[in-house]
């Protein structure tokens, strides 16, 4: 019994370990954390391209429920629009169109954002940086 705690210990830490891990093209940049209403996020900006990754539990979410929040986080990070959105509901990869740019969040800190507004499909966002 003893042999297989230590051998299903590693694995269980391995694996908890990859909950967070960007993808390879966004390694090494530094992540700005979100919460957007119930859904926190992880976001990583290089260039024109981003990546969402959700860090919250959420029961069966679909791509479809969490992804209004995930292009509101990507937006108010980078400051560009999200013009193509793909991935699902864990983690999201975005082209990001910088033409119109919008304000961005001051990078590599923690945020917590209300959603006071939709229109046209754009959240509207008032986020405070989280001290701790």
């Amino acid at each position: 019994m003893k042999a297989l705690i230590w051998y299903f210990l590693p694995l269980a830490m391995l694996l908890c370990s990859a909950c967070n891990t960007p993808g390879p093209a966004f390694r090494g940049i530094e992540a700005t954390r979100i919460t957007i209403g119930r859904s926190t996020f992880d976001v990583r900006v290089d260039g024109a391209r981003a990546e969402v990754i959700r860090l919250n539990t959420q029961w069966a979410p679909r791509l479809d429920s969490v992804a209004p929040q995930g292009v509101a986080a990507i937006e108010r990070v980078s400051g560009c629009r999200v013009r193509r959105l793909e991935g699902d509901a864990a983690l999201m990869t975005a082209r990001l169109d910088c033409g119109q740019p919008l304000t961005p969040l001051p990078r590599g800190n923690t945020y917590d954002c209300d959603v006071y507004t939709v229109v046209d499909g754009l959240a509207e966002l008032t986020c405070e940086a989280v001290r701790y």
